[in-house]
Parts: C-alpha cells; sequence; structure tokens
C-alpha cells in the first residue's frame, strides 16, 4: 500500500506534525539565486544578444538571431487550424466560459459630489502591456494561456506578450492554438529566467511590460521575485494543493482521484483529505491501494503523498473547519451535504468547490473562474488572479472654491504640525 502520513487532531503531536506537513520555503537556494542574478544582468546589458545566447545553452537550439524568437502572429492561427476540432472546440468552449466569468470582475470608476461643489472618485483603467509566461518543456499547459490571457484581455490590456520555452526548437501548437484564441498579441519562443528579465526591462525585440503573470519553474518564480518593484508580478506561487473537507457520503473512489489530481503535478504536491469518520478515511486509504497502479503519474503521485499527502480525523465538521481555515489551501473542496451553508465559514481558501459533483479539476480548465491561485497559506492575504489584476486605479479629487476654502483649513493645521510649512501655505493660498 502507498505511503500517506495518517494524523488526529486528538494527537498529541498533531500540530506539530501539521505544521511540518503544511512548511514550504518558496525562497531558492543561493546557487539559484546566483544564477537568476547573472542571467538578469547579462540581459540588462547585452539584450538580445543573451536572449540567443541562453536560448541556445538552456532550449538547446541555435537561433538565427533575435528575429528567429519571434512567433508571428500567422503562425498562431496556423496552430489553432491544424489541431484536432475537438480540441479546438474544447479551447473555444473553455475560453469562452472564462471570458464569460471575468467579464463580470471588471471595476468601474465612480464618484461624487459633495454638497460645496468639490468631487471626488476613482477612475479605473487597464495597464498598457503585460508579459505573459507560460511554461514549457516536460508539459504544456494550454489551459495557463486562457487562464491569465484572457482576463488580462478583458480588462482592456492593449499589448499582451506571450513568451515560452520551446525546448530542442519544438512549438507546441495547443499552447499556440491557446494564445490565438486568447487574444495574445505578440509571442517570443523564449523561456527561463531570461524571459523574465527581458519582459521586466526590455530588450531590441521584446518590449518592458508593466505587469509579469503566469507560472513556471524555480528560476522562473525566483526571477520574477528579483524584478518585482521594476513591474508587477501576480504571485510567487509554490506546489500545487487540495484540502477535501468530507462527510463520509462521497464515493471514497472519488475522493482518491481528486487527490491525486494534485499529487500527480509533481512531488512537492499536496493532497489532504479531512473527515470526522474514521471508517470512511480507511475506506479511502484502500482505493488509494486500488486504483494507484492504474495512473501513468505513479511514481509521481506515490512520492507526493508520502512527502506531503495526509489523511486527517477530526472531531466534526466544526473542527474540520477550523483546519481547513488555520491551512488556508489554493483548492478546497466541500465534499459534503449542503456545502452552501459550510462556504461561508470559510475564511481562508483560494477557490472553493462545492459539492459531491464537483471535481477541482473542473476549475483547472473550463468551469469560468480562474486556476491562478494563491498557495502554501497565502489565500489569507490574497486572491485568486481576475481581470482586477490587470486594472490599476487613479484617486479623483476636483475641489470646488469653497470646498478647497474648508479643506485648507484642516490641511494647514496637519501640514503645520508636521513641520511641512510648505504643504500648509500651498493650501492656505487657495483658502484665502
Amino acid at each position: 500500500m502507498p505511503e500517506i502520513n495518517r494524523l488526529a487532531t486528538i494527537d498529541d503531536d498533531f500540530d506539530a506534525r501539521l505544521d511540518a506537513l503544511l512548511a514550504w520555503d518558496s525562497v531558492s537556494d543561493r546557487n539559484v539565486q546566483r544564477t537568476v542574478d547573472d542571467i538578469i544582468n547579462a540581459i540588462r546589458a547585452r539584450g538580445d544578444a543573451a536572449l540567443v545566447e541562453f536560448t541556445a545553452r538552456f532550449d538547446r537550439w541555435q537561433p538565427d538571431g533575435a528575429p528567429a524568437l519571434s512567433i508571428p502572429l500567422e503562425r498562431l492561427g496556423q496552430a489553432a487550424n491544424s489541431i484536432s476540432a475537438t480540441q479546438r472546440e474544447a479551447l473555444e468552449q473553455a475560453a469562452e466560459r472564462i471570458r464569460a466569468y471575468a467579464e463580470r470582475q471588471k471595476m468601474q470608476g465612480w464618484a461624487y459630489e459633495e454638497p460645496d461643489g468639490t468631487l471626488l472618485g476613482q477612475q479605473v483603467a487597464p495597464l498598457d502591456r503585460v508579459g505573459l509566461y507560460v511554461p514549457g518543456g516536460k508539459a504544456a499547459y494550454p489551459s495557463s494561456v486562457l487562464m491569465n490571457a484572457i482576463p488580462a484581455k478583458v480588462a482592456g490590456v492593449d499589448d499582451l506578450v506571450m513568451v515560452v520555452p520551446t525546448p530542442d526548437g519544438e512549438l507546441n501548437d495547443l499552447v499556440l492554438a491557446a494564445a490565438h484564441i486568447s487574444g495574445v498579441d505578440r509571442a517570443f519562443a523564449v523561456g527561463g529566467a531570461q524571459a523574465v528579465a527581458a519582459l521586466a526591462y526590455g530588450t531590441e525585440s521584446i518590449p518592458a511590460c508593466d505587469k509579469i503573470v503566469g507560472p513556471g519553474n524555480i528560476y522562473v518564480a525566483t526571477a520574477k521575485r528579483a524584478v518585482f518593484g521594476q513591474v508587477g508580478i501576480d504571485m510567487v506561487a509554490g506546489p500545487s494543493e487540495i484540502l477535501i473537507l468530507c462527510d463520509g457520503e462521497t464515493d471514497p473512489d472519488w475522493i482518491a482521484m481528486d487527490l491525486f489530481s494534485q499529487a500527480e503535478h509533481d512531488e512537492d504536491a499536496q493532497s489532504i483529505l479531512v473527515a470526522w469518520d474514521a471508517d470512511y478515511l480507511d475506506r479511502v486509504a484502500a482505493s488509494i491501494d486500488k486504483l494507484l497502479p492504474t495512473m501513468e503519474r505513479q511514481d509521481i503521485i506515490a512520492a507526493a503523498l508520502k512527502a506531503r499527502g495526509a489523511l486527517i480525523q477530526v472531531r466534526d465538521l466544526d473542527q474540520a473547519i477550523e483546519v481547513a481555515n488555520r491551512i488556508a489551501p489554493e483548492h478546497l473542496e466541500l465534499s459534503v451535504d449542503r456545502p452552501e451553508t459550510v462556504a461561508p465559514r470559510i475564511r481562508h481558501a483560494g477557490a472553493i468547490f462545492m459539492g459531491r459533483y464537483t471535481a477541482e479539476a473542473l476549475g483547472d480548465y473550463c468551469a469560468g473562474p480562474n486556476h491562478v491561485l494563491p498557495t502554501s497559506g497565502t489565500a489569507r492575504f490574497s486572491s485568486p488572479l481576475g481581470v482586477y489584476d490587470f486594472q490599476k486605479r487613479s484617486s479623483l479629487i476636483m475641489a470646488s472654491a469653497t470646498g478647497s476654502a474648508e479643506l485648507a483649513k484642516i490641511a494647514s493645521v496637519l501640514a503645520r504640525g508636521e513641520g511641512l510649512t510648505a504643504h500648509a501655505r500651498s493650501a492656505e493660498y487657495r483658502g484665502d
């Protein structure tokens, strides 16, 4: 039987064991940091020439100069026409659902006028240019293109620049087709920390962007952290996570497969089941034992379950909710009767999947809400990627003559209290 941690809240060492399972240090080691710093410095100093060199070194193909790194928009359209009709239909249906959800997230400007005629408000505008990093290499993620690109375009971003690594010079048609369907404006065959640096600082071929979004490996995550401040970023994501709360009435095979759906990402992924029925936990463990040999990625799943997976027995639903809020998971499944009564009690979760028929995998691809979610407990203070991440707000202040005079009295007192005489006099001039 595959190994998976068994915990119970009544155990004296529960808190320590849970903390150890949840611990994740997303900070790169010194060697990774040093490599990323060198790459960023090279891109800033030598631009396209360094991009070409790094592509040859890391992606194992030699571009014929910087123009060879550009992927023409016509190529994206060709990819959309070359994939199977079934694949294109699935991409288009998913895109339509993601777009419909995103349309409801758009922020609008507002203003109000005070009795003396002073106007106050907020103006909302899209970012000018966004860089989208799409992972390549071992796997292709067209769903990542849809989830990152569509909210940006709904927000009104005019220039969406996609970068994607192309190991051995091979382009993935599903990724390119997703870019075409999503409305990507430019695309480049570059990846790694060098692509992040190019999006942040610009090269002769790749324009500097205002924000960089999209997942990547540890080098990409480290580079995003390093360039933050020069540009905005979505987040520095850790391994994928799922937490399932179950009342013991869902088919245990379903729950086992839901745990697998995150564990198959990589050995660091986390899959946790919380239940208040010990016999049910045993049944799920038996399903894990039965189903694991049928999985193509069984070695990865087994490693993830052993390292960071868990079956946790709690006292009751109330305690299960306490544990869920403590963990603040990326994905939370409420596999219970009347999940709509439980969801309002969840304070911290990236996405909440409600009911027995709502597999987390639906959210990964086509339900509509974004699959870019906070990990490693950061759901305590952050939210899913959305249209609002591609919009910014400006305050509006237009004082009337009467309003200016009244505000100047307040500003003058506070400014002089801070020792900022010019501030005070600036306000007072208009209040005389």
